[in-house]
């Protein structure tokens, strides 16, 4: 029916049809999906939720007289800085080495400040202690640099996130006697809460279920600026076991990612923190869908009764867990579902609403000429397994 050329040719001359992903199950609804996909030349998703395998890539530039970097904190937070001199990578789950003593040390564990927050910062404009250690050496003589930085005076600053946006995910609960504090958040003992992650029909790749329509080079909303997929993600697991209409039944594709840092807003890049387990980053990310045929509205028309996350028992300390079955996004929407007889309260991690201000506002983009969409350059892999990983698989494969 329609081109990315030929779309992108309506946003310029400000003619696309854009609906967000809610709208666009609403009009399915009423005039079904032949009379719908007629109508629309784009779908806009959206997510805000914890994903913690992001960071931040920074370059410092050099100082005078110049210095290699072996070690560096930014506000008392570990930064990676073994592959250039001055080049950097801050993890968003890496926690402030003085935060973390200081947890140790108190009975009321106060939350810990960590990479996600200085990332926040850095993109809010606000001020960053750095302090650095050197390797001396002849380029290098300097053996230690202490200094503030901030957004507009260090050179390159951009997000590189190896996982985001799950396709799907699970529901944690616990069916041990005691509190159990998880990147879930905590899960009361004995069943009594449920956390899901996902945000079901509104997940980006839940509506794109085989990657039809994305790829590597595909132009996204990211933080509040304009990023793009980079390559598949870690742990990216496309062979999970899926439904008739081709949704996962649990963790299945995931993306990498890149944006210009500089070009963010903190409203839709934020630090966080997990009690007892650690700091995390709270992300917005925004995809837009091209409708180039009917089957990307039909794809797009699921619903949350259609899409389902496994329930995970979490009190059982192992790679693989007991589950309680299935459960669907219908059902957690609710706010309860029911394990084993007795009805649980369940919440999302993820943000419904900002979820949805996201979708919103890539349309307004979209709308206003600001962002236009791109072919990818290669599609992103169908055919990975996940492999484990186990104490000695080396050896014991050798003997």
């Amino acid at each position: 029916m329609r081109t990315i050329d030929e779309i992108n040719e309506k946003i310029n001359n400000k003619k696309a049809v854009v609906w967000t992903i809610e709208e666009l199950k609403s009009r399915v609804a009423e005039n079904g999906i032949s009379q719908t996909a007629k109508q629309v030349d784009i779908i806009t998703t959206g997510t805000f939720e914890p994903m913690e395998a992001s960071g931040a890539m920074i370059n410092l530039g050099h100082t005078d007289p110049p210095i290699k970097i072996r070690r560096c904190w930014l506000d008392g937070v570990p930064a990676y800085s073994g592959f250039g001199a001055v080049d950097l990578y801050l993890g968003a789950s890496q926690i402030s080495e003085s935060a973390e003593a200081e947890e140790n040390r108190s009975a009321s564990p106060q939350p810990l400040r960590g990479g996600g927050h200085v990332i926040e910062d850095l993109i809010a404009g606000k001020p960053v202690h750095l302090k650095a250690t050197g390797f001396v050496t002849d380029c290098y003589p300097r053996s230690s640099f202490e200094t503030t930085i901030s957004r507009d005076r260090i050179n390159q600053f951009y997000l590189y996130n190896p996982r985001n946006l799950y396709q799907n995910f699970i529901v944690g609960v616990n069916g041990g006697d005691r509190t159990l504090y998880t990147y879930l958040g905590p899960l009361q003992p004995r069943l009594a809460n449920a956390v899901y992650s996902n945000t079901g029909a509104l997940s980006p790749l839940l509506n794109d279920p085989d990657l039809r329509l994305i790829g590597i080079g595909t132009r996204i909303f990211l933080g509040g600026g304009i990023g793009y997929i980079a390559w598949e993600g870690t742990q990216h697991f496309p062979l999970q076991k899926r439904l008739p209409n081709r949704t996962p039944i649990g963790p299945a594709a995931t993306v990498a990612l890149i944006g210009d840092a500089k070009q963010m807003n903190a409203k839709w890049v934020r630090g966080c923190y997990f009690r007892n387990y650690g700091p995390s980053l709270m992300l917005g990310v925004g995809v837009a869908l091209p409708v180039l045929g009917e089957e990307v509205v039909a794809a797009c028309a699921v619903k949350d009764e259609e899409l389902v996350a496994p329930v995970v028992d979490f009190s059982i300390p192992r790679r693989v867990r007991p589950t309680f079955g299935l459960v669907s996004y219908a059902q957690l929407k609710t706010g309860r579902i029911v394990i084993e007889g007795k009805s649980i309260r369940v919440a999302p991690l993820a943000s419904i609403y900002l979820s949805r201000c996201v979708a919103l506002e890539l349309k307004e983009w979209i709308e206003e000429g600001k962002f236009t969409l791109s072919e990818p350059v290669a599609k992103l892999p169908t055919d990975r397994a996940f492999l484990p990983q186990d104490a000695w698989g080396g050896q014991m494969a050798l003997e």
